[in-house]
């Protein structure tokens, strides 16, 4: 038999990785918020979680099930949760989970609401851009 070489790290907390407010510049045509504006925000959420994990450089190899659940506003706080799933050996996956709310439903304490969710993998790589072996606790 195969060595397993990952380890799972469902233990972990989901982590807040990025707080934002939707400004004018991040909409669309339709006034919400342009979905590249949130795929970048994952991908950056996703790597600090990754760079918490003693990654240094990182690319990012993989965005999966993006799944846009409902739509963003000018004025809306966002927020992007990651929770790592799975360090490879040169590898690692996260879930990033992204909600909004708007300033009116944070004054009347209104739960915030589940926009986007995603897998991302990185891969941690040298200097020449070859996988490396990811840091070990």
């Amino acid at each position: 038999m195969g060595q397993h070489r990952c380890r799972v790290t469902d233990v972990q907390p989901e982590i807040l990785a990025i707080r934002v407010t939707v400004m004018p510049r991040d909409t669309n045509a339709h006034g919400t918020i342009f979905g590249g504006h949130i795929l970048s925000l994952i991908d950056q959420a996703g790597a600090i979680a990754a760079h918490a994990l003693g990654a240094e450089k990182l690319v990012t190899v993989a965005m999966r099930e993006v799944e846009f659940k409902q739509p963003v506003h000018v004025g809306d706080l966002v927020s992007c949760w990651v929770r790592v799933v799975r360090v490879g050996r040169t590898s690692v996956t996260s879930i990033v989970r992204v909600v909004a709310q708007s300033p009116t439903a944070q004054a009347r304490g209104e739960p915030e609401r589940d926009v986007t969710q995603a897998e991302v993998v990185y891969v941690h790589i040298d200097d020449a851009g070859r996988p490396r072996a990811m840091p070990r606790p």
